[in-house]
């Protein structure tokens, strides 16, 4: 099928970079004249970082990022008051955690497409007509282009969104903070490897030391603050941050005036994108186009990988152009609730960055000085990280015997379990190549099971037939996506 993608950060290029894999045509648009670069640094784990080393990028993405040692919570003095050792996030996750650029994992996807894919840069989709077999796109700049499928991958402010489905407002749910970011070159103090942040109520802003003598600051603060303010142009921008930050002690002084030279500053809402369906007719949506969990929450960037990952596998399932709409359906069902799930969860976890009282600034900092006892911080930890509600594992291949095998399914996966109890889960998100069912070769021993050798299984009810009558199976699952 002929694709276009408008959005060329982290979900659109994942999905061009699977699409391409079943052969589909593919367009991805970019607005920006080049790939984005700077911006702010993201923890990178969960899914995206099983996607990524299944992509073979993993090495890449953890050399461009940073293995966080410290999270340092200060006094207006400089004074530590709270925090914690960043290693008690990365056991809780098996060590398999990295913090870097979003920005530097959308450029190491777009990397991996080896100029496979038509990017048009500078470019936007202007306008979309569907019809009886298919939709005509116009752009900006750019000749219009009939193609079968468009997908909208161009984040929280989506064009795509907004001319298929209606202006942002009906979606956008703020969480009552506004976030700036921006990078300056030289600034001393540094903690290296450190994130450092001073909070008074309501408001926060935190620096993080990075390569190249640059330094990453993070402002957080509650909508009241802006006061009907404009942010349209970078002075406006510059003069909003320090009004709000100008007499917040700590550094905030040297920080602001370090901000006078810096040519880019990040500025925008803390807002989640929630949506009844995620595609509408031949138009679907992903990544923060389709359901932000905001800034805040942690794990965008590795849900966008996921959402783009299991689309692509539907798409690549399906029957043909006339399959699409099944196609869009499934990937709602089995990632929606999921993200929604996560939205609930960053929803709550917000004011954590910017407590609204000096008695909620108080008890973090209290609580994060426990986390100096391992069974606490892993505790609070696992309930932030919740490693458990999406565990990625890459499984190259599987050989078990089945004796009298117990077989359990929910509507999310089923597991087999051997007299050895040697479990293998087989789940409705990511199984085989993509999202189909995958190739099992199923053996039959002593002319229980199966006959004739092997078979080849197409369907999860056909499979657990195959099972309850068979003593041995080996077979292939590329990746498995388990849990709720």
């Amino acid at each position: 099928m002929k694709i276009v993608i408008n959005g060329a950060g982290v979900a659109g290029p994942m999905l061009a970079y699977w699409l391409r894999k079943s052969n589909h045509d593919v367009l991805l648009v970019e607005q920006a004249p080049v790939l984005r670069t700077g911006g702010y640094i993201i923890d990178f784990w969960g899914s995206g970082y099983d996607l990524a080393e299944k992509m073979g990028i993993l090495p890449r993405v953890l050399e461009l990022g940073y293995l966080v040692k410290e999270v340092r919570f200060v006094n207006s003095h400089g004074r530590k008051v709270g925090g914690f050792p960043a290693d008690v996030f990365g056991a809780a996750v098996g060590g398999r955690y990295t913090s870097v650029r979003r920005t530097d994992i959308a450029a190491t996807i777009y990397g991996a497409l080896d100029s496979a894919v038509e990017t048009m840069y500078g470019d936007s989709i202007a306008g979309l007509q569907e019809t009886s077999d298919g939709v005509h796109v116009t752009f900006d700049r750019a000749a219009p282009r009939d193609v079968d499928l468009v997908v909208g991958a161009d984040g929280l402010h989506s064009r795509v969104r907004e001319l298929a489905f209606g202006h942002q407002t009906a979606f956008e749910h703020s969480l009552g903070y506004h976030v700036a970011a921006f990078e300056v070159d030289g600034y001393r103090c540094r903690d290296e490897l450190t994130y450092v942040a001073h909070a008074v109520p309501g408001r926060a802003i935190s620096r993080f030391s990075m390569r190249d003598d640059k330094t990453l600051i993070l402002c957080v603060f509650q909508d009241k603050y802006m006061n009907g303010g404009r942010t349209s142009t970078l002075d406006e921008r510059k003069a909003m941050i320090s009004s709000i930050f100008s007499n917040l002690g700590w550094e905030s002084r040297q920080i602001l005036a370090a901000m006078d030279d810096v040519s880019d500053v990040y500025f925008d809402g803390v807002t989640q994108i929630r949506m009844d369906h995620w595609s509408r007719g031949r138009t679907a949506l992903v990544g923060d186009a389709a359901a932000c969990v905001s800034l805040l929450a942690g794990e965008g960037t590795g849900l966008a990988m996921a959402e783009a990952y299991v689309l692509a596998g539907e798409l690549c399932a399906c029957g043909g152009p006339g399959d699409y709409a099944a196609a869009f359906a499934r990937y709602e069902a089995r990632m929606k609730p999921f993200i929604e799930g996560k939205q609930g969860s960053a929803a709550k976890f917000a004011s954590s960055f910017a407590p609204t009282t000096a008695l909620g600034i108080a008890f973090r900092n209290a609580v994060t000085r426990l986390f100096a006892i391992r069974p606490v911080a892993e505790f609070f930890v696992g309930r932030i990280s919740d490693p458990s509600a999406l565990v990625a594992s890459v499984v190259d291949s599987f050989s078990m015997t089945i004796d009298a095998p117990v077989v359990q399914q929910t509507a999310n996966n089923f597991s087999v379990t051997n007299a050895a109890g040697t479990t293998v889960t087989f789940a409705s998100i990511g199984i085989g190549p993509f999202h189909q069912p995958p190739n099992i070769q199923v053996t039959p021993v002593d002319g229980v099971g199966t006959s004739g050798g092997a078979s080849n299984i197409t369907t999860t009810s056909a499979l657990i037939q195959e099972f309850s009558g068979t003593t041995g199976i080996t077979g292939t699952v590329q990746l498995l996506f388990t849990g709720n």
